[in-house]
């Protein structure tokens, strides 16, 4: 009868003691900050940001001047814009909520610029406008994604998207610039298409100058020494800046 007390009282001790643990184990989680909210964190896809900015640069420059092409170029904005405010630091659902706006209203001007509903001063309005959107919110978002995780591939990512909407920026400026001023942009050309305005806009930030198109006014001349002395500096303090860390948490 001793023994089968003791055993007993044993067994209900290992009880006890492992449903104390479990309640603490239970405490623990629920005290981690952030432990229910895992699911929800943001993944920073600034690659796929990248490669549609690429695209919609090659787009530009190859596509002809017509409606269906300005539907199109504004439609891979869109993505890009989509896709950068679905990896906000926003809620989920405030994320999801963003990203579906952004995607219904930008699927219905792109309709109405194909279909040629709207004039094309709209069509260039709305492209300017989330054009300068992207780099906008992208910035934010590097930003962040550096204060938490430092220098990774995917925040040179980011800033390198940047640099290229900086270029699809001021190819739009060239456009709206021509169709404020009187006399034509470019000495060869009496007309600024958006393929020779994106070709011309990235020669210049690059600084390779080809010469097939130069500006014909001193202000396309000032555009251009903003444009190439921006275009510099942001590869060599910004860019080089990111490609160095890298390396040095390669090490």
């Amino acid at each position: 009868m001793n023994l089968m007390r003791g055993s007993l009282r044993t067994t209900s001790v290992r009880a006890a003691v492992a449903a104390n643990v479990r309640d603490e184990d239970d405490g623990d989680s629920a005290a981690l900050p952030g432990a229910g909210d895992a699911r929800d964190e943001a993944a920073y896809r600034y690659g796929i940001v990248l490669l549609l900015v690429l695209i919609l640069v090659a787009f530009s420059i190859i596509s002809p001047t017509s409606s269906w092409s300005r539907a199109i170029g504004l439609s891979i904005e869109v993505v890009a814009l989509v896709v950068v405010a679905a990896t906000s630091k926003a809620p989920a659902e405030h994320r999801r909520a963003q990203a579906l706006l952004v995607a219904v209203l930008g699927a219905i001007v792109a309709i109405l610029i194909g279909t040629e509903v709207v004039p094309i001063v709209v069509a260039f309005a709305a492209s300017g406008i989330i054009a300068a959107a992207i780099p906008i919110t992208l910035v934010g978002g590097v930003m962040r994604l550096l204060r938490a995780r430092g220098v990774t591939i995917q925040a040179v990512a980011g800033a390198l998207a940047v640099y290229l909407l900086v270029g699809v920026l001021f190819a739009w400026v060239i456009g709206l610039t021509e169709r404020i001023q009187d006399t034509p942009y470019f000495v060869q050309q009496h007309s600024v298409t958006s393929s020779a305005a994106v070709y011309y806009s990235f020669t210049v930030m690059t600084t390779t100058g080809f010469g097939d198109l130069t500006a014909a006014t001193r202000v396309g001349r000032a555009l251009a020494v903003v444009e190439m002395l921006m275009g510099q500096i942001y590869v060599v303090v910004v860019i080089g800046l990111l490609v160095g860390n890298v390396r040095g948490r390669g090490r």
